[in-house]
């Protein structure tokens, strides 16, 4: 008998292959003391981080039931299954202002589940390490710092034909997780000005986190 391949076996298949993966990653982690410091005082953050550095933080935060915004598209529906098994909750949907069904499951659960909300800010499809308006504008509406997360992997495989050069963590590989100081957007109406100042602020946080990667 042939057995059907459906996208939800694919989808558990895949899931369970990175999470055998992510079990072997060695992980360091600078500034985070002082981001557990500041959302002890504000509340939930709202987290940023570029597409192509996501896969190491996954099991890292895994079980912190934070909210993860994924795309309804087909390659979000493997995401969200390998985000589901370790402990994330989902907000699916464009994470833009036009596609507000993720923007309100997310800042529903931020107000009444006291959660934090992560944004792959240059996704779903680009352009690479260009932020869009999703993180800056949820933080607006519900006051919560935003704080920015880079990555260095020791030891990888970059996917220079994938839109992001997604970066894939080898068996292994020793993982550093850089975290800014969470901060607030600025106050005032909310406008299309308000949201291209905030844009370029979280993109020069994100680029300027780099600085800091250890050399050793």
């Amino acid at each position: 008998m042939t057995r059907v391949v459906t996208p939800e076996r694919v989808t558990g298949l895949l899931s369970s292959a990175a999470l055998l993966w992510s079990k072997t990653l060695r992980y360091r982690q600078f500034g985070y003391e002082k981001a557990i410091s500041v959302r002890a005082e504000t509340g939930p953050l709202v987290i940023a981080i570029w597409h192509d550095e996501l896969f190491a933080p996954c099991y890292y935060h895994r079980n912190q039931g934070i909210v993860a915004v994924v795309s309804a598209s087909r390659d979000g529906e493997y995401l969200a299954g390998f985000l589901s098994g370790l402990g994330y909750n989902l907000a699916r949907g464009s994470s833009t202002r036009g596609g507000a069904q993720a923007l309100r499951s997310a800042c529903r659960q931020m107000r009444s589940r006291d959660r934090d909300v992560v944004f792959t800010v240059d996704g779903p499809k680009g352009p690479r390490h260009r932020v869009k308006e999703g993180a800056p504008y949820l933080a607006r509406i519900t006051g919560a710092p935003i704080m920015p997360v880079r990555v260095r992997v020791r030891g990888k495989i970059r996917f220079r034909k994938a839109w992001d050069r997604f970066l894939l963590p080898l068996p292994g590989a020793r993982c550093e997780l850089y975290y800014g100081t969470p901060y607030l957007v600025g106050s005032g109406r909310m406008s299309e000005s308000l949201l291209q100042t905030e844009r370029q602020r979280l993109q020069d946080r994100l680029e300027g986190l780099e600085a800091s990667f250890s050399r050793d």
